[in-house]
């Protein structure tokens, strides 16, 4: 079966049973794969800390069956996550990450107003104390703030690098608000105490990849969260990307109507 996303995370039906402490949305679900809405200040996997309630152990219990995680989001980072209900469909997956196939798109609040487009080729470690390998992330503008002197990202990394959004982001002089490790203290302040905004400001918005049963291109959004998205509103800023341009349609054969 699959669940398709809600219309907004923080809706839901008036006969609705609350959600527990430990609950998470799912996103999309089926036989084979999971993809979750993870909240900001929740880990992926026990694995990097030493936290009993991580997001993994939420979706094992929201199915009631064990998940592998195929990605990871750091801690402060919210939206979209994808884990495999079986190892076979783990492997796949992973080759796919591998193969940078996977179209990962991550709204950011940065300070400063951030240029129209761009690329940030920039090397950066893959893991914690590691050497510095190639690393790329395209980015475009969504909106300027009317209102504070930040902007609306939307980035698109092409590898996998730890913490690479905001290291690229902080590269060309544009951090993350919300940042304690690449940003600024002072400009985090100054939005925690304007704008309630006591989170990393990143968001994984959009995750498509190619079901690795089917074959067919899944492709999920993630709607902005509370405690990010009202920031935004008092920033003058949209809660959303603008949609990927359409795939057109393969041409007809000659003569076909």
């Amino acid at each position: 079966m699959s669940i398709p996303a809600p219309e907004h995370a923080d809706s839901a039906p008036a006969d609705a049973t609350p959600r527990t402490a430990r609950a998470i949305a799912l996103l999309y679900v089926d036989d084979h794969v999971v993809v979750a809405d993870k909240p900001s200040g929740l880990l992926v996997h026990r694995g990097w800390d030493n936290d009993d309630d991580v997001a993994m152990f939420r979706v094992r219990d929201a199915i009631g069956a064990y998940v592998h995680p195929i990605h990871r989001l750091d801690r402060g980072t919210s939206g979209a996550l994808l884990f495999a209900r079986t190892s076979e469909a783990a492997a796949t997956l992973h080759a796919a990450f591998e193969a940078r196939s996977v179209d990962k798109q991550y709204l950011a609040l940065v300070r400063g107003h951030a240029p129209e487009a761009g690329v940030i080729d920039h090397p950066i470690p893959k893991s914690e104390d590691g050497p510095r390998v190639p690393a790329l992330t395209w980015f475009e503008l969504v909106a300027r703030s009317p209102v504070d002197r930040c902007s609306l990202v939307l980035a698109r990394p092409e590898t996998g690098r730890l913490h690479q959004i905001r290291r690229h982001l902080r590269h060309i002089d544009h951090p993350l608000v919300g940042d304690v490790t690449y940003g600024s203290g002072a400009i985090n302040r100054h939005y925690r105490a304007a704008y309630a905004l006591h989170r990393l400001a990143l968001h994984a918005y959009r995750l498509a990849f190619d079901h690795p049963v089917t074959g067919a291109r899944v492709a999920i959004e993630a709607p902005v969260p509370a405690d990010l998205g009202a920031a935004l509103d008092q920033l003058g800023l949209p809660r959303h990307a603008p949609a990927p341009p359409a795939v057109p349609a393969p041409p007809s054969p000659e003569g076909a109507p």
